[in-house]
């Protein structure tokens, strides 16, 4: 991997593009010709893929090399994907930036769509890697509204929503920017599962958020936020898998005398059951 203390060269930049692409592809990030990646290798100097090609099948000579004011140095059949503007802007406000991975993966775009951020102190590798995932208001692709809609989150955040649109975010190199972006679709279906199907998650305390800001600290990630936290901890005790069905339930119950271990209704509810296979 290339260290983050350094620049990558033309040729390491462009070979990581590439791969970063069919990542993106294979993992249903993108469809068709949709989502666009940036490497810079000098301060001034990036690569950047081509308008209207799929991620999953582009070479390394389809690639574009750019100033980030925007100025083409090199390109094949086609120029910069007109939301480069995006990529230029990120790394205008945040120095610290040479990766910009943008796509748009199922989950979190749906969060986008909704109109929802990802906020939730909930799963301490979201909050040490990414912290909080704001969703920026629309803008059209494409348009000079994205770029000045990102502007005031660039330095201190590590990705965002794009309000009906999808997901960006960025690194201090490009792998760190495209495991950013896998951060982002992996945190969102957490929420998704705990929110909407599984229906309850137990909040971090504020305590145990401070914890994970420290650890933070230590891997030196200063940017990102923090999600809003419980005033006590919710998660500090064993839960014991118990047979769970009724009917093992009914196993445990005393013949006669004593509590019983299901209640009347389960019984009747068993019956009918056994009485409906039967039929």
């Amino acid at each position: 991997m290339t260290s983050v203390n350094r620049y990558p060269t033309d040729d390491e930049a462009k070979k990581l593009i590439v791969e970063i692409g069919r990542r993106m592809y294979q993992k249903n990030f993108v469809a068709a010709n949709d989502g666009n990646i940036s490497c810079k290798v000098d301060d001034d100097i990036l690569w950047a893929t081509p308008t209207g090609v799929s991620k999953g099948f582009m070479s390394e000579d389809m690639l574009v090399k750019m100033r980030t004011d925007g100025t083409v140095l090199s390109q094949a059949e086609r120029g910069p994907s007109s939301e480069i503007k995006m990529h230029l802007r990120i790394y205008q406000e945040n120095p610290e930036a040479r990766g910009v991975c943008h796509a748009h993966p199922p989950i979190s775009t749906s969060f986008a769509i909704a109109g929802i951020g990802l906020d939730r102190a909930i799963y301490p590798e979201a909050l040490v890697n990414l912290g909080t995932v704001p969703c920026v208001h629309y803008e059209a692709p494409g348009s000079q509204g994205i770029p000045d809609s990102i502007a005031p989150y660039a330095r201190d955040y590590n990705a965002l929503l794009l309000a009906n649109h999808g997901a960006v975010a960025w690194g201090g190199s490009l792998m760190e920017a495209w495991y950013r972006l896998e951060s982002v679709e992996h945190y969102a279906m957490v929420m998704m599962y705990t929110g909407n199907i599984i229906g309850k998650a137990n909040v971090l305390s504020c305590e145990q958020v401070d914890e994970l800001i420290e650890i933070r600290k230590k891997l030196g990630i200063t940017s990102g936020g923090i999600p809003p936290c419980a005033a006590e901890a919710s998660n500090t005790a064993d839960v014991v898998a118990q047979r769970g069905t009724v009917a093992e339930r009914m196993m445990d119950a005393p013949l006669a005398g004593g509590n019983a271990a299901i209640s009347e209704a389960e019984v009747e509810a068993i019956v009918r059951a056994v009485l409906k296979r039967l039929r």
